[in-house]
């Protein structure tokens, strides 16, 4: 587990699923030019979890971004798939909250894995 999301923890909050970036990230243009330094560093920093409370993303490192949002706020976790996205285990997810929040998220190793948890807890 990452250090974002130790830190962050609450009282009896225990993480119940963690997945991050699919190596699909490194086939890129962007890794070709900076000789696959950045994918690394954006795979290493990032962090996808599902506590028994809340689902927690963290992406970047300068500039980081988070997303938290309490399990009972979520109406829907979506997940979309190219025909080489179902081969190789990675997609997107796009969480839905109450209220019309919407935060989708890109190139991510397991995402039905991801939804059944979030499932599961729910």
């Amino acid at each position: 587990m990452g250090k974002y999301v130790n830190d962050h923890l609450i009282k009896d909050e225990s993480v119940a699923f963690e997945t991050k970036y699919h190596w699909v990230i490194f086939l890129t243009l962007k890794s070709l030019l900076t000789l696959t330094i950045a994918p690394m560093i954006q795979r290493a920093l990032s962090e996808f979890v599902i506590t028994n409370r809340r689902i927690i993303i963290k992406t970047g490192f300068i500039a980081r971004s988070t997303f938290e949002m309490n399990l009972s706020k979520i109406e829907t976790v979506n997940v979309d798939q190219t025909v080489m996205g179902r081969i190789f285990n990675y997609g997107s997810i796009t969480i839905i909250g109450t209220g019309g929040t919407k935060e989708t998220f890109h190139n991510i190793s397991r995402p039905l894995e991801f939804r059944k948890a979030f499932q599961e807890l729910c």
